[in-house]
């Protein structure tokens, strides 16, 4: 994919809005520029403003989907092919699935799953995901696009304090929630036939937005290269890897550890033990990149990732790859991608799923350079 084709595609969305691609002075310039109402307390914050720099579009130019309406996995047979990748959230047995042809034009999603309210973050320009308990200051609150990048990664705002958020960590950067970090809930990003197999009475979300837009096409074509080059990023490139080549990373009790896709596609199964945590990494065959060819149902396909405990009921198993299954040495079980047992003695089992997530290593390494990386 030729460079200028790439910026041609990936601007688009900043051609739909007012733009504002500035970089942070030591004032609130940057900041005016994106919105002129602030009530955010900029005497509070933890980076220098001299890190931000407008994306493109204005304060919620990119709009926020806060009342998300949900069809049924037949409906969604309508749009979706079998390796759409969709982002899987499962609570106390509610499973619903957010398509990245969606997400990848609102970037936020606030909705409530039972009694849990949730944002769903998808950042393109990083390829990170993220699901928040959307509970601010003791109180449930939604969330919306700041305008802002730093480290080309979303910033956003919550709408109780209008603190500014970085997505990547999910922590308040700036503003009276400073320091404070929000909830994070375990998620993965599945194919959408993985998701029927795993959640056959799931919902998935809806093109009925109240928004037009492309849904199935991606602005940003050709990002998805490990010879692509970071987009509105200024910062350090760590050396270990290309910075565009996709990792999954896992956290241990601010321990960190990152598993690159050029080594996870080729071995299928990983047992790991990390920091006294015997740990099991996935990377089957499932869903297609977001950010490829312009039809996103046209994409290669990545694959599907998973991190996992490998303890169950006390007892550490050792897992392998055999005849296109994941299988579990002791007792001969045979596993999902999802980390759920579904045949032999364990069948019904299910895994500890671990926070992790999938992000081109140039961001992860921004934002957690002393990562350890597998080799």
């Amino acid at each position: 994919m030729k460079t200028k084709n790439l910026f041609k595609l990936i601007l688009l969305p900043f051609l739909i809005f007012p733009t504002s691609f500035n970089f942070a002075q030591d004032n609130l310039e940057v900041f005016n520029k994106v919105s002129s109402d602030w009530k955010t307390d900029f005497t509070k914050h933890s980076v220098d403003f001299s890190e931000f720099m407008g994306g493109g579009p204005q304060r919620d130019g990119i709009p926020a989907i806060d009342n998300p309406q949900f069809e049924s996995i037949k409906d969604a047979k309508d749009w979706l092919n079998f390796e759409s990748p969709v982002i899987s959230i499962e609570i106390n047995g509610t499973a619903k699935a957010y398509p990245l042809a969606i997400l990848i034009w609102h970037e936020i999603i606030n909705d409530k799953i039972g009694v849990t309210p949730i944002s769903i973050t998808f950042c393109p320009l990083c390829y990170s995901t993220s699901v928040f308990k959307r509970i601010v200051d003791g109180k449930e609150t939604t969330f919306g696009t700041s305008g802002l990048l730093r480290n080309s990664n979303l910033v956003m705002y919550d709408r109780l304090t209008e603190s500014l958020w970085q997505e990547f960590i999910g922590e308040a950067i700036i503003g009276k929630m400073t320091g404070t970090k929000l909830t994070l809930i375990p998620s993965q990003i599945i194919s959408f036939e993985q998701f029927e197999k795993n959640y056959p009475d799931g919902t998935v979300l809806s093109r009925e937005t109240g928004f037009t837009r492309y849904y199935g096409q991606n602005p940003y074509i050709g990002y998805d290269n490990i010879n692509s080059k970071p987009f509105l990023y200024r910062g350090k490139i760590d050396k270990r890897l290309p910075p565009n080549e996709k990792i999954l990373a896992i956290e241990f009790d601010g321990n960190y550890k990152a598993y690159p896709y050029s080594i996870t596609e080729k071995m299928k199964i990983i047992n790991d033990d990390f920091v006294g945590n015997p740990v099991l990494i996935l990377h089957l065959i499932g869903a297609g990149s977001a950010l490829e060819t312009k039809d996103i149902s046209k994409s290669r396909n990545v694959g599907t990732t998973g991190a996992f405990s490998r303890i169950v009921d006390g007892k550490i198993l050792i897992f392998k790859y055999d005849n296109l299954k994941v299988i579990d040495e002791q007792t001969k079980s045979v596993w999902s991608i999802t980390g759920k047992a579904i045949e032999g003695k364990l069948k019904g089992t299910q895994l500890k799923k671990l926070l992790h997530g999938d992000y081109f290593s140039f961001a992860w390494f921004a934002f957690r350079p002393e990562t350890i990386l597998y080799q």
